[in-house]
């Protein structure tokens, strides 16, 4: 019996949980090694490129400067710094309030338009319902000299 008790000590619910996240946390640390391509024992020879590969990275990079379009960033620069030194910001806002009142003229205009149409509906729904109503009331009339 006594035995048994020691086993049960061992083994107890809190111990199996432990080992178990133990085993967890290994695994997952493996998966991350083989995901991101992590070694412990990588030698610093093999971060090293070749003489070829260097050479390529190298002309790659001269290639990728010379397309650069310098002369039309340059050209850009040049009339973003005339358009800020300029005074011409009375000129550019006069377009955008004239734009701007054209617009609240034409938001009114379509405003007035618009309640104007919904006046007519209104107008339109209220003689319907109204005629409807008189339908109703003429076959109940009917309906009632009849009995």
């Amino acid at each position: 019996m006594d035995v048994q008790q020691q086993w049960k000590m061992r083994f107890s619910f809190r111990n199996a949980t432990v080992v178990i996240c133990f085993l967890n946390f290994v695994a997952a640390f493996f998966l991350l090694q083989v995901f991101f391509g992590f070694s412990l024992r990588r030698s610093p020879s093999e971060s090293h490129l070749d003489p070829a590969q260097i050479k390529y990275i190298l002309e790659s990079e001269e290639l990728r400067r010379a397309m650069e379009p310098l002369d039309l960033i340059r050209r850009i620069k040049e009339i973003q710094q005339e358009t800020n030194s300029e005074p011409g910001i009375e000129t550019n806002q006069a377009p955008k309030q004239t734009a701007a009142v054209d617009l609240s003229k034409r938001l009114k205009d379509m405003r007035a338009m618009n309640d104007a149409n919904s006046q007519k509906a209104l107008e339109e729904w209220r003689k319907r319902k109204m005629e409807r109503a008189r339908q109703r009331e003429i076959e109940k009339n009917g309906t009632i000299s009849q009995l």
